[in-house]
């Protein structure tokens, strides 16, 4: 329970910051596991998939909801797991 006004309206202003950013953060959450169950499953549009997904980190990024470095972290572990994917699929079977 805050104790001055000033916290008063923090706690207001917190609250209604932390509704805007959770559903961004949910929304970057489904773009992730979409673009990593594509990319499982082999789809053809898994590129596509991983090209909305760091488009969405992008975004959140820049407006604070996650740290940049996060961002740039998720971003380099779906473009791996896409690339792997891919070299496998371009591997001659042998």
């Amino acid at each position: 329970m805050p104790n001055t006004k000033s916290a008063a309206k923090a706690l207001r202003v917190s609250e209604r910051r932390h509704l805007r950013n959770k559903s961004t953060k949910s929304a970057v959450k489904t773009y992730i596991r979409t673009a990593e169950e594509s990319i499982t499953d082999g789809e053809q549009n898994s590129a596509e998939a991983v090209r909305k997904a760091i488009s969405a980190l992008d975004k959140a990024a820049e407006k604070d909801i996650i740290h940049k470095n996060n961002a740039a972290r998720r971003k380099s572990r779906l473009q791996r797991k896409l690339n792997t994917m891919l070299a496998e699929q371009q591997a001659p079977k042998a």
